[in-house]
């Protein structure tokens, strides 16, 4: 009994670092780099990157 209870235990551990693996892997953190003009600003999908300020923002498209 105290093998099967152990077994569980770990299972769940595991499965719990999976999962904390998927959730940290998909969400974006986003650094502000520094830049000059808004062409030094790498582009991404749902979002315009500006520059302002000396850094790159976000602004959201619509």
């Amino acid at each position: 009994m105290d093998e099967t209870m152990k077994f569980v235990y770990i299972l769940i551990l595991f499965l719990s670092l999976f999962l904390v693996i998927i959730v940290c892997d998909s969400i974006h953190f986003h650094v502000s780099r520094p830049c000059m003009t808004d062409n030094d600003c790498a582009p991404e999908k749902y979002y315009n990157i500006r520059c302002r300020k000396g850094f790159c923002v976000q602004i959201r498209k619509y």
